[in-house]
């Protein structure tokens, strides 16, 4: 019996152990759950938009414009009334002068120092008379441009205030990753200040600029936001909200930040110079797509294909139609936007490195770039050769899906062309054909094929039958459409 007795006893002096551990596990087990229970609610944001909600501010434009004489809003613009009730107007009121009216626009911006400079969009004040700016506590000041770039459709305004301003600085936009929480400021609709918040949904979205590195968010963006500040949870302006995708206008959670890194360069030029100054390089380019890259005999679609070199940096360092660049100041060029954005950002003056593909054979040039804002809107310029070539007798071939003739002085009439372009036009397209798939359409203008001119049809059934006999599976044309030329690439048949 004492063995038994020795036994219950040890039970009856674990037991109080177990007790406590299995109490403390229940404890342990309740604090880890209030721990979930806390994660899972998301954290209020408050204290952050409460931190950096004095640096955004309201935007109000005044502008005059034309006014229209005797009664508007008769009828509808379009209506198929709209005429009689002009002839009616010019008859009762064909000497009263039009009197000019004052259109009021909103938007939002924030302020990036404390002396008083604001960043906005272009849209936002561009045409203005007079552009108010309201900040957060109501104070009320007026503001004149520093500088715009409609580029990026940003603008830069200053205001001359009694006290320092809260500001807010920027972030570095390249570090927002995809599912970031931001938050979007501004005064949406004209409802005066808003908060709103959302993910990063994509990065480096391009819309239709030249210079677009947007940032898509699905925080809440609408008609009256624009200019204002996207943020990062560290309170750091990451992106510029600048427009919206919407059927109706509306927000339906696709919004465009111009992001931040894009925003920043632009404003320090703005603020030192007043205007933007970009690197140019002077070419015109498209992007090696699989087929031109075939025709081309590369081994990869990377890179951008020169199209046209007219008078500037390129021209005068060596570079030619037809070259590859490869690499542009050491960076490897994967497409034609990335070497835009590049070139762009590079300093005027600066000298660079371009490694282009050439016939097979890389070579590097070195490249003093030019200034974009000065060669903007001039067009390339061709010098006619000394000795121009006899053309032959006209004619005309079915090739590839193209009906061709050579060019006589009459088609580049009007076709639009310059006199010293020279080639085969169109004259037909089969609908069935590739080459209708891939654009060209009666009046293109073919300069060159194989990336060599052609003055004639016989030119080109020469490079065809060298790319057939070369083992190539099409053939690269150089087409010209109203002065801007383009390469398109077109299969050759067995």
């Amino acid at each position: 019996m004492q063995p038994k007795a020795v036994s219950q006893s040890r039970t009856d002096a674990i037991s109080p152990q177990i007790k406590w551990l299995m109490m403390g596990m229940l404890a342990l087990a309740f604090v880890l759950m209030q721990t979930v229970m806390a994660m899972a609610k998301p954290e209020s944001l408050a204290p952050l938009a409460e931190k950096i909600s004095p640096s955004v501010v309201n935007i109000t434009t005044s502008t005059t414009v034309e006014g229209r004489t005797g009664p508007r809003g008769i009828v509808p613009e379009g209506s198929p009334f709209e005429d009689f009730f002009k002839e009616f107007r010019d008859r009762n009121n064909g000497d009263e002068v039009p009197t000019p009216r004052k259109s009021s626009a909103l938007g939002s911006g924030f302020v990036i120092s404390e002396d008083g400079f604001v960043v906005t969009n272009n849209h936002v004040i561009e045409g203005a008379d007079e552009i108010t700016i309201e900040f957060f506590t109501g104070l009320e000041l007026k503001a004149e441009v520093i500088g715009t770039d409609p580029n990026t459709d940003i603008a830069l305004l200053k205001v001359e205030a009694p006290s320092a301003l809260a500001f807010v600085s920027f972030g570095d936009s390249n570090a927002a990753r995809v599912g970031d929480w931001v938050l979007a400021m501004g005064n949406p609709l004209g409802q005066g200040f808003s908060v709103s918040a959302g993910i990063v949904s994509a990065r480096n979205r391009a819309l239709s600029g030249t210079y677009d590195d947007y940032i898509q968010t699905d925080a809440a963006i609408n008609r009256g936001n624009s200019g204002g500040p996207l943020f990062n949870m560290d309170g750091e302006v990451i992106g510029v909200n600048t427009a919206i995708l919407s059927p109706n206008g509306g927000s339906i959670g696709i919004g465009f930040s111009m992001a931040s890194n894009v925003v920043t360069r632009v404003v320090n030029q703005l603020k030192e110079f007043g205007e933007t100054r970009r690197g140019w390089l002077g070419v015109r380019i498209q992007d090696v797509t699989r087929d031109v890259a075939d025709a081309m005999g590369l081994a990869k679609a990377t890179g951008a294909l020169i199209t046209d070199v007219p008078e500037g940096p390129a021209k005068e360092a060596g570079l030619k139609t037809g070259d590859v660049i490869l690499s542009f100041a050491g960076v490897e060029v994967e497409d034609t936007r990335g070497l835009v954005r590049q070139v762009g950002n590079s300093t005027v003056g600066a000298s660079v490195r371009v490694t282009v593909l050439r016939e097979g054979k890389s070579q590097t040039l070195k490249v003093k770039l030019g200034r974009r804002e000065d060669a903007e809107g001039t067009g390339p310029t061709v010098s006619a050769p000394e000795d121009e070539a006899q053309p032959e007798a006209p004619a005309v071939k079915s090739v590839l899906g193209l009906t061709v003739t050579p060019l006589t002085d009459d088609m580049r009439t009007d076709l639009g062309a310059d006199d010293s372009v020279e080639g085969l036009a169109v004259t037909e397209v089969d609908e069935m054909s590739e080459a209708f798939e891939k654009g060209l359409r009666v009046g293109d203008i073919i300069t060159e094929a194989g990336q060599q001119p052609i003055l004639s049809i016989t030119d080109l059934e020469n490079r065809i039958t060298e790319a057939k006999d070369g083992g190539r599976k099409s053939l690269l044309l150089l087409v010209r459409r109203a002065g801007d030329p383009r390469f398109v690439a077109l299969g050759l048949d067995d």
